[in-house]
């Protein structure tokens, strides 16, 4: 049994969690074996490699196996992914990193680390560039997850002492450094995040106000972005997911505009974004309808 469940202090809840900690990494361990026996070089992110940050006190639930291969193994393994066992683990498969991060692949899959799930090495993007990544990736469900902040509060937290704030932010736009910083200085306002010893504290002390606004809009409202798709047969969810999709929520429409956080152009930003996102739904409808 491992040690942590000897302890004597742990409640049943923390108990239950990381026996569901050890069933999940269990399938991790077997899911690169399998990838890794086949030549496939997987990279994990989000998920389980994010929530070995979290206290024990805390855990960070999570259920898909988010896992990144390079694009030119991405079809052998998207097939090897559709099999009976791989459903059951349900892996949301990444083909490189595409619109969540701007530097090439290659760099960034040079500079991931091994970590071990017992005498198993899982591969696991460096914390510069998962903190880049993840905060890309909030940003494009437009900050209506409240509760992932916390992903980059434990993150930095924890890697406070060798983080290279340069290695995370030298080679993107300057667009997407705000971006970087904004989603800190928002762990900061609404978790305490301690922010002192980093480069830009003084100007995420003071974000711009409509960012403040909009988050906490999407908040209120409570009503996460769902594929539309999924949705025809629910009129009543339909609706609601129509309404977002009419006036497209301001943070989203900003990445999906590669825009400017401290010098907004929201109304162009939602109207390119939706008729970027509008112009995707209607070539997917379109697809499904001529595959039948």
């Amino acid at each position: 049994m491992p040690s942590e469940l000897k302890h004597k202090q742990l409640s049943d809840s923390e108990r239950w969690h990381l026996l569901e900690k050890i069933r999940k990494e269990t399938d991790i361990v077997s899911l690169f074996s399998i990838f890794r026996e086949r030549g496939l070089n997987p990279t994990i992110f989000k998920g389980w490699a994010i929530s070995r940050y979290f206290p024990i006190s805390q855990p960070r639930q999570y259920n898909d196996i988010d896992v990144i291969v390079d694009s030119s193994i991405f079809p052998s393994a998207t097939q090897f992914a559709k099999s009976e066992y791989f459903r059951r683990l349900r892996i949301d498969l990444h083909n490189e990193l595409r619109e969540l991060d701007t530097v090439l692949w290659d760099t960034v899959f040079s500079r991931t680390q091994l970590v071990k799930i017992g005498e198993t090495d899982i591969r696991v993007l460096c914390p510069e560039d998962h903190l880049r990544v993840l905060c890309s990736h909030w940003l494009m469900d437009g900050g209506e997850f409240r509760h992932r902040l916390w992903d980059f509060y434990y993150l930095i937290d924890a890697t406070r002492d060798t983080f290279d704030w340069d290695l995370c932010l030298r080679d993107i736009s300057p667009n997407r450094r705000e971006w970087v910083e904004c989603v800190v200085g928002l762990t900061h306002k609404y978790l305490d995040l301690n922010i002192d010893d980093l480069p830009f504290a003084e100007k995420i002390r003071e974000l711009p106000k409509w960012l403040i606004k909009a988050v906490e809009n999407e908040w209120e409202q409570g009503v996460p972005q769902r594929p539309i798709l999924t949705t025809l047969n629910n009129p009543k969810e339909f609706i609601k997911q129509f309404k977002k999709r009419i006036s497209p929520n301001p943070l989203r429409a900003v990445v999906d505009m590669e825009g400017s956080f401290y010098r907004p152009k929201l109304t162009y930003y939602r109207i390119g974004s939706f008729f970027k996102r509008g112009s995707a739904m209607i070539k997917r409808i379109f697809t499904i309808a001529f595959s039948r």
